[in-house]
This record gives C-alpha cells, structure tokens and sequence, in this order.
C-alpha cells in the first residue's frame, strides 16, 4: 500500500458535487493520497459519521466519503436509484477502477452488494456494525415500530426511535451531540429517499456471502443492537477472508463512539489487503 506520512490536516479535501443518472448529485469530498478507501455512512445520518476517522486515514491513503441520495448535502432522488450505481459513480467520477470499501450499517450493506456486482472493483471490505441484504430481521416491538415509522412517513417518531435503538449510549457518550443533529437532519429525507430506492438487480448478498474473496474485516461495537452481533457472527463465518472484532463502548455510531480504535483496525487491516 502507498503510505503519505504527511500531516492530514495539511492536506486541502476536494469538495465536489457529482452528478448522478436520473438528476441531481451526490456531495462528496476527498482528502489525502495513496492507495484509495471509500467511507459510506448508514441510514439517517451522513457523511459527517466519519469526521473523526478521516484525519486519521488520510496520512495514509486517499479518502473519499460521500452523502448518499438524498441525505446530507446530497440533492434528493427525482427518479428510482440504486445505491451500488452510486457507488460506482463515485468511483468513476475519481477515476478508481479500484479501491477499498468501508461501510457503516447501510453502507456496509451497500459495500456488500457492490463487491457482489463489480468484485474486480473491490481491494477491500470493512464492514462496521453492518446489514446485508437478505437477512431476516426479528420481529421486536422496537424494530417493528421502527418500521412503522418509515412506512408512515412520521419523521419526528423515526428520529425518536433512531436514537433509542442504534445510539442506545445516549447524548453524553462521545459524538452524541453530532448524532443527534445528524438524526435531525435525515429523518425527513431518509423518508423521501427510500421512496425512490430501486430492487437490487443482483438479489440478496446473505446467500451469496461465500462467493466474496475481498480481504474484510467486520467489526460491531458491544452495545450495538443484538442483531448486528448476529449478523456480524455470520459475516465473519461465511465469508472466505473475514476477521472480525467487537469494540468495546460503542454503539451503532462506533466511528463517533470510539474513533481511535476504529481508526486502528482499518489501518492495519488496510496495510494488509
């Protein structure tokens, strides 16, 4: 892997706005150089899940991270978009035939689906408190108003629930205040955004799990939901090249929860990949 020991806050982030099939554009911003890594954000937050981790990578590779449709600073779908042609736009828009992939809950789903559609694209997974698609969610009465929420386009009781089931450590636990705004800021548009989410043209990734050759690494924080340790079990057993991690005192949010731990497994995973 190409190293820069360059101080990251040194290096000046592009800022750019891609346009996507369909109309509108994706926000994104790149910072740093070397061997490239592309960080995607979970469902109702955005881009800013990652501001502590990027200075962290950026001394080492070139780090791109984005809004995805319609979230953050993205502009909203007008049309049906997938979130795997996104991805690849972003990539082509940088000129990467190949980069590594690190994806938080819905990004990891995302970065799954995306190695299953364009494996020769992909030089590395890291999957963070992740989903896949597929998988079978019990049917809790958090999870189940949860989906109510959504289904009912009620974006104040989304947020509400949003909080309570993934950022369970609460305000004053590191980058609570950042999560809470970031929760504000998306219920409204996740609602509108999963209005326009197209059918994966690949089918579901759980069963397929075996057939990704891509290093990875899975990681989930302890006081995550208890799903996404048990999906996290089977990220790590089906697929081939996996090694996983638990992070103590973290949530859903572990980039924001425990920043210099996550940052130190992605680099020694990176360096290995």
């Amino acid at each position: 892997m190409t190293t820069n020991t360059a101080d990251p806050s040194a290096v000046p982030a592009d800022d750019v706005r891609i346009p996507v099939p369909g109309g509108g554009h994706l926000w994104a911003d790149r910072s740093g150089a070397g061997s490239p890594v592309v960080l995607l954000h979970g469902a109702g937050m955005d881009s800013r899940l990652w501001d502590p981790i990027v200075p962290r990578l950026a001394g080492h590779h070139e780090v791109i991270r984005f809004d995805a449709r319609g979230l953050g600073r993205s502009a909203p779908p007008e049309a049906p978009f997938s979130d795997v042609d996104d991805l690849r736009t972003v990539l082509d828009h940088f000129g990467h035939r190949r980069a590594a992939l690190v994806g938080l809950s819905m990004g990891g789903e995302t970065s799954l689906d995306f190695a299953l559609a364009h494996p020769d694209r992909v030089a590395a997974l890291a999957l963070v408190g992740a989903s896949v698609s597929g998988h079978s969610w019990p049917a809790t009465p958090e999870l189940s108003a949860y989906s109510a929420a959504r289904r009912e386009r009620d974006a104040a009781r989304l947020a509400e629930l949003e909080l309570s089931i993934w950022a369970s450590l609460g305000r004053t636990a590191p980058g609570g205040e950042l999560i809470e705004v970031m929760v504000a800021d998306n219920a409204e548009r996740r609602i509108i955004s999963e209005l326009h989410i197209a059918p994966s043209a690949e089918g579901d990734a759980e069963p397929r799990l075996g057939t990704i050759t891509a290093p990875t690494l899975v990681v989930h924080g302890d006081h995550d939901h208890p799903e996404i340790g048990v999906i996290a079990e089977r990220l790590a057993a089906d697929l081939p090249a996996a090694r996983a991690h638990r992070v103590p005192d973290a949530d859903h949010y572990l980039p924001l929860r425990t920043p210099d731990r996550l940052a130190e497994l992605l680099l020694a995973h990176l360096s290995r990949s």
